[in-house]
């Protein structure tokens, strides 16, 4: 891996050289680890301290190893009217595991669920959402976990900071991350230069 190239949005952060290399040493530890590509999103409580709390969650569990947090954005909320609940904060996470997808999905309910996530509503709000947008190019239509994820090409919420942590990064079937983009755009996502989430060390 090496150190992110410095980037025309001056929210994206290059990740030290040393911080890189303390990654890549902790990746001796997995045998023949697979990419996957989360996403998280709050809307309630401390958003940002949740979110921190999801990477280092992801982090401690046996398996995972977390190589990059995207920068925070800020986002209305998804399919609800204007102004009928708190904005979100958004951010994207790269990680190498030796867990299967459904073990991964399981590892992603249990975190919602150790932050008092409740489902009762569609489009509800949450404290935290813990989404698997693709792992190692696996595509399937398992109703139970669906790769890469249904609606992640077409959300800019997760395909900005996505862009961010991989300007290289594809979505099976669907194309690169940074055409989907561009076809999408940027609106309503709201750089938070302010915010930082930490790479587990």
């Amino acid at each position: 891996m090496k150190p992110t190239l410095p980037s025309s949005d001056p929210t994206v952060q290059p990740v030290p050289a040393s911080v890189v290399q303390q990654v890549d040493a902790a990746d001796m530890t997995l045998s023949n680890p697979k990419r996957a590509v989360i996403s998280l999103g709050s809307n309630l409580g401390n958003r940002l301290e949740t979110i921190q709390g999801a990477v280092d969650a992801l982090e401690d569990t046996p398996g995972v190893r977390v190589k990059a947090v995207s920068p925070v954005y800020e986002t209305e909320p998804w399919g609800v009217d204007p102004g009928s609940q708190p904005s979100y904060f958004n951010a994207v996470v790269l990680i190498k595991t030796t867990l299967p997808p459904g073990s991964l999905l399981e590892r992603g309910h249990a975190i919602e669920e150790a932050f008092e996530r409740v489902r009762d509503e569609r489009w509800g709000p949450r404290t935290i959402d813990v989404d698997i947008l693709t792992y190692q190019g696996v595509v399937s239509d398992d109703p139970a976990l669906t790769l890469p994820h249904p609606r992640a090409h077409e959300r800019a919420f997760v395909l900005v900071p996505w862009y961010d942590v991989d300007p290289e990064a594809e979505v099976p079937g669907r194309g690169r991350v940074a055409e989907l983009l561009a076809s999408v755009g940027r609106e309503g996502v709201t750089p938070r230069a302010d915010l930082e989430l930490r790479l587990p060390e």
